[in-house]
């Protein structure tokens, strides 16, 4: 794997760098195995579809090509289930779940995470995921497999963290 810097430029970042040293998609850390990737998660529509539309230039563009997004606002109704499901980005901010190295929080450090960047911050970020797996427990335990109308925010909540909830 070739080392290669990547300079940011867009509405949260101007000039930040980071180095991507990893393969793309492969050397995760052996306690961190996401289900699904990030184009798929913008595939299945997370987010209302606002969450990636100003930073398309630092991921590839097949992300986008089928990805569910909305430029102007939040839209509940690209979300895979069809409801809000996260808090907004003032409340992340608040509760210190965002570093400033991935302002948009947890995704986007997933999607650097993806693209072959390791960081500081991973083993926390790791940790939070991990920590999202009482809530596929909780929806395995309170509803029929497959019975997708059961629950639908905390299923919607569990694919915002790479959890595919298509399979619970």
């Amino acid at each position: 794997m070739t080392r290669k810097k990547v300079v940011v430029s867009d509405r949260m970042q101007d000039g930040y760098a980071y180095t991507r040293t990893q393969a793309i998609g492969k050397n995760f850390e052996p306690d961190f195995r996401p289900e699904l990737t990030p184009k798929e998660m913008l595939e299945l529509g997370v987010f209302g579809g606002k969450y990636m539309t100003d930073c398309q230039d630092e991921f590839p563009s097949s992300w986008f090509r089928t990805a569910k997004l909305s430029p102007d606002k939040y839209d509940r109704e690209l979300n895979l289930f069809g409801v809000r499901a996260s808090q907004p980005l003032s409340e992340w901010r608040k509760k210190g779940w965002i570093s400033e190295d991935d302002p948009r929080g947890w995704f986007q450090w997933y999607c650097r995470y993806y693209m072959g960047r390791r960081c500081a911050d991973d083993e926390r970020q790791i940790k939070r995921w991990k920590n999202m797996r009482r809530h596929v427990t909780q929806i395995q335990r309170s509803c029929e497999r497959y019975e997708f109308d059961c629950r639908p925010r905390q299923r919607q909540a569990v694919l915002h963290w790479a959890y595919d909830p298509r399979n619970i």
